[in-house]
């Protein structure tokens, strides 16, 4: 797995209480739905033996749990470190409390976002450890055993890489550090092969810079650490060995006393090369301080098993330049610039001021502040230096610097408007006494020393006790019992902090009276009520409880977000949001916000999009199963909510439509149907929304041409060039189109038309012929009733299309009282005969069916007694396309409608608009385009409706590869607009590869391999190609190299493998568009 990102075959998560196992492990598989974790890796959560067993002790014991459940997985009975030879198992440490996150420093959220991300959630500390672990860090290790604290923030240059050739023992990870940093913590001693000698902790200044290398920084231990299989399996032989076994859970459960061993200190200094085992026996290793000796008999016992267990075993160090370490301390001061300063990425992304939350007025966020996971209303003002984190806050309300405000409720915003906020840290806690949950607040400095004594440099609020004593009235008694010694009273086993009052609730104003005098009764109040300090509280925080809030804030949020972004027509996507709602648990509370912002958003684009999430969120629930997506939506049990969305209802058919909604809701393939019904829903009013376009036609009386005079449409094809899919609604009126198109002469032919007449018989005669390529296909119906038009917005009903378009152009009325025969008698004195063709096959992506239905437009706009614009007949089409419910864009009949070049735009607005600009070129350029441009069949039938479906579904998604895409389609058909003009075949054939490109993002699966195959072999003889229209199949368009190349590219496809059946075709550019004339004497089709 050299170079790889590592898939964990087990990760363990120590914790200190048992409490809180539960809580930790949900958080883990919460990770694994989201697919930042392996499905198939084993997640363990462990309480530690015993509190402040120690890393090494807390290492030994989930070591040993792994290698039981890894036992267990095989089929032992027993525990064997066999299993731990092809297992890569990474060991997280939780540690000690903080004080600045109730939830550990793991799961303290970072001021960052992920917009591209497949799930959107908060961001732990956590999570940026297991980025940076398990793709830079760890990659293309070996088998074994990683272990990491999770109390620093680490960050490491993404080029960054281990080598691991020839590795064996263990190894340490260190980051440069400054000398004045590192005599505050850890600092490994290497030789110039990077084998460790010794490790330093709160060395002195001579010390650590014997450790200094020749990039004047100093390897500061960043807390990770690896064991080969090898070593794991020797470490892991100790655990049945007095005195080590007290650092595990079986060896508590014997009764061995609670022993506590330094991963650091203990388990790798005795393979530090420079350290003397008398030395490391006795703790008098050179640079380990004070602070980490320990004399008791049994620890000197541990450390003489572990010297004869592990010293032989290599250590040596992977130093990472670039790296940065930033331990999480209990400096206040610290903690803020963590949060609002962020020189390096954080698991490759970067600080947001904003993040996961909802502010109304950020204009009063001044830079150098953050919001994470909150929600603020109104006028809140935050000043540089300041974080606020898991609050809801309602201005007018005003936050000073360097203040860090966390777990604050609304109710809380009328006490912090009473008081100066700066420099002061202040929280909410969830806690739990005899099983009654409780919220308690804490207030502090932001300059505060936790641990500095009272009586000598301590402070609180960051003065002196004294001042805060006589400020307040407070005594000394009141914080402190008489048995604690006055050199062991501070600020962390102070009782300041309200938890109980025996009459009346306690609100946050409680312990915010101490940061002025007290008023009338403040220090009665506070004096009667139960206290506690930091020292007991942390005893009973509720961390499930605190998880759950952060939770509940940021789905809050979050249905304030997919409100916003909604009506206010954002791209961004709300598919990662709906992701993470249905992991969690919370899609019952999006599926309502949905329901409101369709039913009140008095849009249809924002109700469709709306709809659209909801099918999302359905889906989301099926999990994969359920079946397809695409399939049909026409069940009657949605009838009711479709009729009143038809009906324009729109509020009405949502309440109908999320009634029937909670009836589909067991299974995942009733999910997957209600899913498909919302699809639905959504195009009904995407119709509705295109219907606007209907004021764009306009028709003028002429006088109606004698029964049996033929009107005559003759109509090219088109090829676009470049931009299809921005035309496709709802894109076209969200972001806007352009599309450049071609009008061709296909084989010297225009291959589409239609033709009417009157006829003396009250009836509509529909006669139909198709497909020159592959066999003629005719087909004949008459319509002598209402009742034979019923089925025209079926699309594969017999002559559907041409039924619409009598309904359309208004020749025919379905609601009218007045039977067909009557109605055509006396508005026409007769009937009607129409007759289309087209000599291109079914699916050619040349715009067959749009350009038809332009024609049959026309001829029935004429027969009829009317005269229309080209401007019309686009805008009719739209009209028709959205009656047959086949939806689709305005590119084909502006191709095939207006002559030669041009490019077609449509604004992001409704009512949708189309204007078509002419590209003016000169006669030689256009004789150059005929020459170059080619025609290939590849004999492959496209299914645009099932390509269609899915671009719709991405884009109402908003996927961002989608959105870019459609921004690069209309960039595109602008350059390729300017290369037309320009008479630049070059560029024109880049464009046209852009675009192929393009339309392959838009459409997966669009290009099938057989077209690769033929596109590959031309490839070295052709500015550029694409397939036309929506991919899948139909024709491929190529501008060759050279003029006439058809018989020479005939050549080179005949000699390529796996093509199939294709024909080569000619093309010319129709100067003269779509024809229309009125005939003496009718002409067959087939002889025009």
């Amino acid at each position: 797995m050299a170079g790889e990102a590592v898939e964990w075959t087990v990760i363990v998560l120590t914790c200190q209480y048992k409490d809180s196992v539960f809580a930790f492990h949900k958080e883990l598989e919460v990770r694994r739905d989201r697919g930042a974790l392996g499905q198939h890796t084993i997640l363990l959560t462990v309480e530690d033996p015993k509190v402040q067993v120690g890393s090494g002790g807390a290492t030994l014991n989930a070591l040993l749990v792994a290698a039981e459940h890894l036992s267990a997985r095989a089929g032992y009975t027993v525990v064997t470190s066999d299993v731990l030879q092809r297992a890569w198992i990474l060991i997280l440490h939780m540690g000690r409390d903080f004080l600045f996150d109730d939830c550990s420093r793991a799961f303290t959220c970072l001021p960052v976002e992920d917009p591209a991300g497949p799930v959107e959630a908060l961001t732990c500390n956590l999570d940026s450890l297991l980025v940076t672990l398990t793709h830079q860090v760890c990659k293309g290790s070996p088998p074994g055993v990683w272990v990491c604290s999770t109390d620093m923030l680490l960050s490491i240059p993404a080029t960054s890489e281990i080598d691991w050739h020839g590795f064996q023992g263990a190894r340490v990870i260190a980051v440069p550090g400054s000398i004045s940093y590192a005599q505050k913590h850890g600092v490994y001693l290497a030789d110039a092969q990077g084998v460790v000698q010794d490790i330093l902790y709160q060395g002195s200044e001579d010390q650590i810079r014997r450790c200094t290398g020749l990039d004047g920084k100093v390897p500061l231990v960043c807390g990770v650490v690896f064991f080969s299989v090898e070593t794991a399996e020797q470490l892991l032989a100790t655990h049945v060995i007095p005195p080590l076994d007290a650092c595990t859970y079986l060896g508590l459960d014997s009764g061995a006393p609670p022993i506590q061993l330094s991963l650091f200190f203990d388990i790798l200094l005795c393979m530090a090369q420079g350290v003397a085992e008398d030395a490391f026996v006795k703790g008098q290793s050179p640079g380990m301080g004070g602070g980490d000796t320990r004399n008791a008999a049994a620890t000197r016992n541990a450390r003489s098993v572990l010297w004869k267990a592990l010293h032989a075993v290599p250590l040596t160090m992977a130093y990472i330049p670039g790296g940065s370490y930033d331990y999480m301390s209990m400096s206040a001061s610290d903690h803020i610039l963590h949060l609002t300063v962020h020189e390096h990425m954080i698991c490759g992304r970067s600080f947001c001021k904003v993040a996961h939350s909802d502010v109304a007025e950020p204009e009063f966020l001044e830079e150098g502040c953050s919001v994470t996971n909150s929600l603020l209303d109104g006028a809140v003002s935050l000043g540089p230096g300041s974080a606020v984190q898991h609050c809801c806050l309602k201005g007018p309300l005003q936050i000073h610097s360097g203040c860090l405000l966390t777990g604050l409720d609304v109710a809380s915003s009328e006490d912090l408007r009473s008081h100066v906020l700066e420099n002061v840290v202040i929280q909410g806690h969830a806690i739990r006494l005899r099983d009654i949950p409780c919220k308690v607040f804490t207030l502090s400095g932001r300059h505060d020393n936790w641990q500095s004594p009272a009586e000598e440099n301590g402070t609180y609020l960051n003065v002196p006790w004294a001042e805060l004593f006589h400020r307040t009235g407070i005594r000394n008694q009141d914080l402190w019992s008489s048995d604690t010694l006055p050199s062991g009273r501070c600020l962390l086993n102070a009782r300041l902090f309200p938890v109980l009052h025996a009459s009346e609730p306690l609100v946050l104003g409680d312990i915010l009276w101490l940061l002025g005098s007290p008023g009338a009764g403040q220090l009665q109040r506070w004096r009667a009520s139960w206290r506690m300090s930091w020292e007991e509280l942390r005893t009973c925080l509720d961390q499930e409880m605190e998880l759950a809030s952060h939770k509940a804030l940021f789905f809050r949020q979050a249905q304030n977000k997919i409100r916003k972004v909604l009506t206010g027509h954002s791209n961004r996507s709300l598919l990662p949001l709906i992701r993470s709602a249905v992991i969690e648990g919370y899609q019952e509370a999006v599926l309502n916000t949905l329901d409101e912002v369709a039913s009140t958003a008095g849009d249809p684009g924002v109700a469709a999009r709306a709809l659209a999430c909801i099918a999302d969120v359905l889906a989301c629930m099926a999990k994969g199963e359920g079946g397809l997506r695409s399939g049909p939506a026409a069940n009657k049990a949605w009838a009711l909510a479709f009729q009143q969305l038809e009906r324009g209802n729109i509020p009405e058919g949502v309440k109908e439509l999320a009634k029937e909604r909670k009836k589909w809701l067991s299974r995942p393939v009733l999910l997957v149907r209600a899913a498909r019904h919302y699809e639905g829903a959504e195009q009904i009013l995407i119709r509705q929304a295109v219907m606007s376009s209907c004021k764009f036609i306009s028709i003028q009386p002429v006088e109606l041409p004698p029964i049996g005079r033929w009107v005559l449409v003759e109509c090219p094809a088109r090829v676009d060039l470049s931009g299809g899919w921005s035309d496709t609604p709802p894109i076209t009126y969200e972001h806007g189109g352009a599309v450049v198109d071609l009008a061709i002469l296909v084989d010297g032919h225009r291959p589409i038309g239609a033709q009417a007449q009157r006829i003396a018989e009250p009836e509509l005669r529909l006669v139909s012929a198709s497909g020159r390529l592959e066999g003629e296909v005719v087909a004949e119906l008459v319509c002598r009733c209402l009742e034979d038009l019923q089925d025209y917005c079926q699309p594969h009903a017999p002559g559907a299309l041409l039924k619409a378009a009598f309904i359309c152009t208004q020749v025919v009325s379905l609601h009218s009282g007045r039977s067909l025969r009557d109605q055509l008698e006396e508005r026409f004195g007769g009937g009607f005969e129409l007759r289309t063709w087209s000599r291109l096959p079914h699916g050619s992506g040349l715009g067959t069916s749009s350009i038809l239905a332009g024609a049959v437009i026309a001829a029935l706009y004429r027969v009829s007694g009317h005269s229309t614009s080209v401007e019309s007949l686009i805008h009719a089409v739209l009209h028709l396309e959205q009656v047959l419910t086949t939806g689709g864009g305005w590119q084909d009949q502006v191709g095939g409608l207006v002559p030669g070049l041009k490019i077609g735009r449509s604004k992001a607005q409704l009512p949708l608009k189309v204007e078509v600009e002419q590209i003016a070129v000169s006669e030689g350029f256009r004789h150059t385009l005929n020459e170059h441009l080619l025609l290939l069949y590849t004999g492959k039938t496209r299914l645009a409706r099932n390509l269609l479906q899915d671009v719709l579904r991405n884009w109402y998604a908003r996927l961002p590869a989608i959105v870019q895409n459609a921004n690069a389609l209309v960039s595109n058909a602008e350059e390729c607009a300017q290369a037309l003009q320009q008479g630049n075949l070059a560029l024109l054939g880049k464009c046209m590869s852009n675009y192929w490109l393009q339309k392959k993002v838009m459409a997966p699966g669009c290009e099938p391999l057989a077209v690769q195959r033929m596109m590959e072999a031309l490839q070295p003889h052709v500015y550029g190609q694409s397939l036309a229209g929506a991919g899948g199949g139909g024709f491929l368009y190529v501008l060759t190299k050279q003029p006439r190349m058809q018989k020479a590219l005939q050549r080179i496809l005949a000699e390529t493998e796996g093509l199939g059946n294709f024909s080569i075709h000619t093309v010319e550019v129709d100067a003269a568009g779509f024809q229309m004339r009125i005939l003496e004497d009718y002409l067959p089709h087939a002889e025009q």
